[in-house]
C-alpha cells in the first residue's frame, strides 16, 4: 500500500466533516473558533462532537490499520509549549486557524482566508528551509 493513502483518505473525512457541519449547521469547522466557543460560554453539540471525531481519529485509524499511526518528536518541550503558544496567539491574531481558512475559506474564496493561507504557507517554507538547512 502506498503511504500516501491513509493521510489522503484522512484529507478526504476533514473535508466531508467539514461539508457536512457547514450543511447541517452553517457552521465553520474552524478548530479554533471551535474551542473558543466550547472553552467559554457557548457549547454546541456540533462542536462537542466534531471535537470528539478528531481525538477518534487515531483510534478509528486503528481499528483500520490494525496499529495507532507512528508519531515521533524530537523538539525539546519547553520548544513544543514555546511553539504551541506562538500557535494560538496567531490563531486568534488571524481570527482563525489553518482549518478555518485553509479549508472552509478558501472553498468560499473569502480574501481574508487566501491571504490567511498564503501566509501560513510561506512561514512553513521559510520555518522548513532554515529548520531543514540548521540540521
Amino acid at each position: 500500500m502506498s503511504p500516501y493513502w491513509p493521510s489522503l483518505f484522512g484529507g478526504m473525512l476533514l473535508g466531508l466533516a467539514c461539508i457536512l457541519l457547514f450543511l447541517f449547521n452553517g457552521r465553520i469547522a474552524g478548530i479554533s473558533g471551535i474551542m473558543g466557543r466550547m472553552l467559554g460560554r457557548e457549547r454546541r453539540l456540533a462542536d462537542l462532537a466534531f471535537l470528539a471525531g478528531l481525538l477518534a481519529g487515531p483510534y478509528l485509524y486503528a481499528a483500520a490499520f490494525g496499529r495507532l499511526p507512528t508519531i515521533t518528536i524530537i523538539a525539546p518541550w519547553p520548544l513544543i509549549i514555546i511553539a504551541g503558544l506562538l500557535v494560538g496567539f496567531g490563531t486568534r491574531m488571524g481570527s482563525g486557524c489553518t482549518s478555518g481558512h485553509g479549508i472552509m475559506g478558501l472553498a468560499r474564496f473569502s480574501r481574508r482566508s487566501i491571504a490567511a493561507t498564503a501566509t501560513f504557507l510561506m512561514t512553513g517554507i521559510v520555518a522548513a528551509t532554515i529548520t531543514g538547512a540548521m540540521s
